[in-house]
């Protein structure tokens, strides 16, 4: 069985981490940096930094931010927000990330996925996707629909759709976050995690309601997940990344164990 892995995630609001719950309320976190680098030496297997607002403000990335960051690091570090060409993934490669995010600007024009593949890999490239449940549906789960713009629009398109569009492009990763479960620590959405991992070849990154290991080995399980990112348990000390580890691996879920 491959080894899961675990991610802490930064979101990122003019400079600073935030956390919040089903993307409203948001509540600062710290200086990403400093927090990259505690979760890096706390057992994290990698960062992803999201700059929450680029999209929404119509701005790129803020790569002074992703320089400060990466410079902390020695873990694989991704990037996401603001990301609209291969020029603009090409930049945040050059400020040190060593995979790029991108969410609405893919769904805005899918070819960016082929070109930034094309340019730096299908391994570079992770598609974010932000879902909810349709409760209108006759199957709310197979027929989620997904969001952009921080979980502010609705695209018309459902997930199943996209996520099998995202990997025939050459995305190398689905990063898949439940909205409805998002900042809750009620666990995750395995359902939906699920219905993404069994429709694609290629790995799936679940987010949205990580609050205890149960959550974790809940989801490698059940969801099929072959990462799990987590943000508000990690910063605001509620777990680690190496004590987490530890628990996983007592129940059996094949993890690297830190030094």
């Amino acid at each position: 069985m491959l080894t899961k892995r675990v991610i802490a995630c930064l979101d990122v609001r003019d400079g600073r981490v935030v956390k919040g719950v089903q993307f409203v309320d948001l509540i600062d976190a710290g200086d990403p940096a400093t927090l990259a680098a505690r979760h890096a030496r706390e057992g994290a297997d990698e960062i992803v930094l999201l700059d929450i607002t680029a999209t929404h403000e119509g701005r790129g990335t803020l790569l002074e931010t992703v320089r400060r960051t990466a410079r902390e690091l020695f873990i694989p570090f991704s990037v996401g927000g603001g990301i609209w060409t291969a020029d603009d993934a090409a930049a945040v490669f050059d400020a040190g990330a060593d995979k790029v995010s991108i969410n609405s600007a893919a769904l805005d024009r899918p070819d960016l996925i082929d070109e930034i593949g094309r340019s730096f890999g299908a391994q570079a490239v992770i598609v974010a996707i932000d879902a909810r449940r349709d409760p209108s549906a006759s199957d709310p789960v197979s027929e989620a629909e997904v969001f952009i713009h921080g979980g502010r629009k609705f695209t018309g398109r459902k997930l199943l759709d996209w996520a099998r569009e995202a990997e025939r492009r050459g995305a190398g990763e689905i990063l898949l976050t439940s909205m409805d479960s998002d900042g809750t620590r009620a666990g995750f959405d395995c359902e939906l995690t699920a219905c993404v991992s069994d429709a694609v070849q290629i790995p799936v990154i679940a987010s949205g309601g990580a609050g205890t290991a149960a959550h974790f080995a809940e989801v490698f399980r059940r969801g099929r997940a072959h990462a799990a990112l987590a943000a508000s348990i990690f910063h605001f000390g509620v777990s680690d990344a190496r004590e987490l580890k530890r628990v996983l691996a007592k129940e059996g879920i094949p993890v690297r164990l830190p030094c």
